[in-house]
């Protein structure tokens, strides 16, 4: 330290701090929300905290400064972070037998008219049909006759029954048993079908757990917004946690090979993610590359998943970039 200028001392101070809070996030995995929310904040800016130790590992390495070691070191410890953070390279083993599950929050089909492109349905609609996926998992769905027509075999779950937005799963194979978890006091949900295949039977969940329900000027604004943020966010985490012990219950009661997929409003580095993911692969991480952005958000934001049995291969994994939506489409193809 003696030998850093004033500058490079107080940027070290700064990273130390960045350091500290990375570290400190690593126990996202293992304390619930309800336990103690402010780590559930943290989970949140992971990928931020990633990115930041990194710049600051490659400044110190560029000056040839050992400081260099303390983001390196807690970039190290939570080398399991990483892989879920960045996907180095994309697996493809194509065959014509595997199983294309596709996850899509379509945000209404823009029917409030959020973005000013032109004809979203029908594009949505063109970009489904030429991905052709076996399964489609579509969260904040809303009627659309051109998507529904396409495939033989549905089960959609409306909010209300004079609202028609909600969820939806379609499938080109023969639907056995539908339903729904029904969340409590809820315009969210988790609903599922089992479909046979081959003589198999496979468990779809589509998972749309509580939303933050912030908007992007009270999240680049904190200092005006912090109360705001913090009952907002606290409640919507307390309302996750026990969506997702529900989703755990319900599952354990089959004996089924499941897949989870669909939008958990929050990401990669927290307790619901971590629970979820139990018994499971996450389709990106096996088979992924890149940053793996489902989010249209300030920074690589993946929040949206497909949950893979663990007996079950994964054959590829791709994140779109097509922006019709606040979200973007992902699609796996897995040896079923």
């Amino acid at each position: 330290m003696k030998k850093l200028s004033v500058g490079n001392t107080l940027l070290f101070i700064i990273n130390s701090i960045v350091a500290v809070v990375l570290l400190a996030s690593y126990l996202n995995y293992f304390i619930s929300p309800i336990a103690f929310k402010y780590f559930a904040f943290l989970s949140l800016a992971v990928p931020a905290l990633i990115l930041i130790n990194m710049a600051f590992c490659i400044y110190w390495l560029l000056k040839f400064k050992k400081q260099f070691l303390l983001s390196f070191v807690t970039l190290a410890i939570g080398s399991f972070y990483l892989v879920k953070f960045y996907g180095f390279k994309e697996k493809q083993v194509i065959m014509g037998s595997d199983l294309k599950v596709m996850s899509y929050n379509v945000r209404l089909f823009n029917l409030y008219e959020w973005s000013e492109e032109t004809d979203i349905p029908s594009k949505i609609y063109s970009f489904v049909d030429k991905k052709d996926p076996d399964i489609l998992s579509v969260q904040e769905y809303a009627t659309h006759n051109e998507l529904e027509e396409n495939f033989k075999h549905k089960y959609i779950k409306w909010t209300s029954k004079t609202k028609k937005t909600g969820q939806a799963i379609f499938s080109k194979f023969p639907i056995l048993k539908r339903g729904s978890l029904d969340f409590e006091n809820s315009g969210n949900n988790a609903i599922f079908i089992d479909i046979l295949k081959n003589e198999d039977t496979l468990r779809i969940y589509n998972v749309h757990l509580e939303s933050l329900r912030l908007s992007k000027e009270e999240t680049t604004l904190p200092g005006e917004n912090s109360k705001t943020i913090e009952e907002k966010a606290s409640h919507s985490f307390a309302k996750q946690t026990e969506q997702t012990k529900l989703i755990i219950e319900h599952g354990n009661q089959t004996s089924h090979k499941s897949i989870i997929t669909g939008d958990f409003n929050n990401n990669a580095f927290s307790w619901v993610y971590h629970q979820l993911n139990q018994g499971k692969n996450d389709a990106f991480q096996i088979a992924g590359e890149g940053f793996g952005k489902t989010f249209d958000y300030l920074y690589p934001l993946r929040i949206d998943f497909i949950l893979v049995d663990e007996r079950i291969k994964i054959n590829n994994f791709k994140t779109y970039s097509e922006k019709y939506s606040d979200h973007y489409p992902i699609m796996a193809r897995i040896d079923f």
